[in-house]
């Protein structure tokens, strides 16, 4: 397998920032890591090995990105202004400085032709993957978020401004009229599943607030919560991601 390294300076953010590419060719899979993890954690916790034939075979492309969640969602200590300020730096660096590179490369890698994104993570990279999918639709045709929150009230409690309003999904989704956003959802594929285990029960509250709200919007989502047995936890995480990105590559077929 084809395995880079990289680090980059990110003017938003004022510092290099450093990523890994998992394979030679295929559709891109931008991945955000679990709350506080870095860029070499899906590659630590056995996820590249998980679907490991999906990028030798050349259907994908994983790009690991690196998050900040210490200084954003997770730092408590810190005014909730200042965070979420911060956050927004660093969904600007997505934006602007790693997708831009992604596209820019990947069409290299696919003699010429552009792929869309998938987006993706677990627990709190589940959040991001999904908070990333419906903010910036145009740059995604495919969601596959695992065990996440969609509610910012989770770390940012009863603090609401603007930008924390447009950082919770169940919240600006409830309240969006756009036919432009709602048509690039329903061109999309998306999938939020969970468990009903030890430590999801957050997880399911928030997956069934999405799936009320997609279905009220017209938008198909495939919404699949997982047994009694389905911990919030890394082995289900390497079970889940390998099936259901079988079952999208055979829904193009």
């Amino acid at each position: 397998m084809k395995i880079e390294y990289f680090s980059e300076y990110s003017h938003h953010l004022g510092r290099n920032m450093e990523f890994k590419v998992y394979g030679h060719t295929g559709k891109p899979v931008l991945v955000f890591p679990t709350s506080k993890g870095r860029f070499y954690q899906y590659e630590d916790f056995g996820m590249i090995d998980a679907i490991s034939g999906f990028i030798d075979s050349g259907m994908i492309q994983v790009w690991a990105c690196d998050g900040i969640d210490g200084e954003t969602f997770m730092d408590f200590g810190r005014h909730p202004y200042d965070r979420i300020q911060q956050h927004e730096r660093y969904f600007r660096y997505i934006t602007q400085e790693l997708i831009p590179h992604i596209q820019y490369h990947n069409k290299i890698f696919n003699n010429g032709f552009e792929h869309p994104l998938m987006v993706t993570g677990c627990s709190l990279g589940g959040y991001h993957s999904a908070n990333m999918f419906f903010r910036f639709p145009w740059h995604f045709d495919s969601l596959i978020a695992l065990s996440g929150v969609y509610s910012t009230e989770h770390f940012f409690g009863p603090y609401i401004d603007q930008d924390t309003y447009y950082n919770s999904p169940v919240h600006y989704l409830a309240n969006l009229s756009d036919d432009a956003y709602l048509e690039k959802y329903r061109g999309s594929k998306i999938v939020i599943c969970c468990g009903r285990g030890d430590f999801e029960d957050q997880m399911i509250a928030d997956t069934l607030k999405m799936k009320e709200i997609l279905d009220s919007k017209h938008v198909s989502a495939w919404i699949d919560i997982w047994g009694e047995d389905v911990n919030h936890d890394w082995d289900w995480w390497r079970r889940q991601m390998p099936y259901f990105l079988e079952r999208y590559f055979i829904s193009l077929q």
